[in-house]
């Protein structure tokens, strides 16, 4: 991932703030941190429009492929956190 940014988030935001971005996009306000995207009926139109906002929020570029990978905002989280250095 590369900079953009510093970022608007903590670590310890950004799953709910990733579970957000899920339910807004979505169109699903029963998701949480531990929702798995293709069950929630996301695709890669989806996928772009939450990778965008995610980067804009911690400051990094984020991926497509990082939200296929690790489907759910937790598991998204954990390796975003991870590459963009974020506490």
């Amino acid at each position: 991932m590369t900079s953009t940014h510093s970022p608007q988030v903590t670590a310890a935001q950004l799953p709910e703030l990733i579970a957000s971005f899920y339910r807004e996009t979505l169109g699903d306000d029963r998701l949480d941190t531990s929702s798995d995207f293709f069950e929630a009926g996301g695709d890669s139109l989806s996928a772009f429009q939450i990778t965008a906002r995610l980067q804009q929020a911690v400051g990094v570029e984020v991926p497509v492929a990082l939200v296929f990978t690790y489907p759910s905002p937790e598991d998204l989280a954990m390796v975003v956190i991870a590459d963009a250095g974020l506490s």
